[in-house]
């Protein structure tokens, strides 16, 4: 796994990089060694966030935890992402190597197998409009995203709220 830390409003100790290294190579088992993991660690007040993103074979796997220390956001986050693909290793299949899982971990997967299920569809046509008018859209309705095709580029985006009130914007990209 190639681990990035990057501290935002923060710095980042040696022993913390070491720390994080050492906890997230306890994930290496599930991935190959090209697998991408990318950590931000952020202060504001008193309160450290951590956020580990895992890219591997076009699956993301993420978790954030914010606590007043960061070791104890670390562990949080890393012990949510153990249970995150250990809960769903039916449903990714191959994306995730056969051998990672212990005989103890494969009753927890027959235990926790939940089959998820589509309760609703909806269908409706999709206008071209800009960012800001699909954000108009969104908070008109309700909702806490909203997909539209951008009228920039004819491409389908899809604009949410964030935890912190701000927007984002979901772009595909052409592999």
């Amino acid at each position: 796994m190639n681990i990035t830390i990057t501290a935002r409003k923060t710095t980042v100790k040696d022993s913390f990089r070491e720390r994080c290294e050492k906890k997230l190579r306890k994930l290496d088992k599930f991935f190959t060694d090209d697998a991408k993991v990318t950590v931000v660690v952020t202060n504001e007040r008193e309160r450290e966030t951590v956020e580990v993103t895992i890219q591997s074979q076009g699956m993301f796997y993420r978790s954030e935890k914010t606590t007043a220390d960061r070791l104890d956001s670390l562990d949080a986050v890393v012990d949510n992402l153990f249970r995150q693909i250990v809960k769903n290793k039916q449903k990714l299949g191959k994306r995730v190597r056969d051998e990672a899982f212990l005989p103890s971990e494969m009753e927890l997967l027959e235990q926790d197998s939940t089959e998820y299920q589509v309760v609703k569809t909806k269908k409706f046509p999709i206008k071209p409009m800009a960012v800001e008018e699909a954000i108009l859209q969104m908070n008109m309705l309700g909702h806490s995203f909203y997909m539209f095709r951008n009228a920039e580029n004819s491409a389908i985006n899809v604009v949410y709220k964030r935890k912190n009130g701000d927007y984002g914007l979901i772009e595909p990209i052409d592999d």
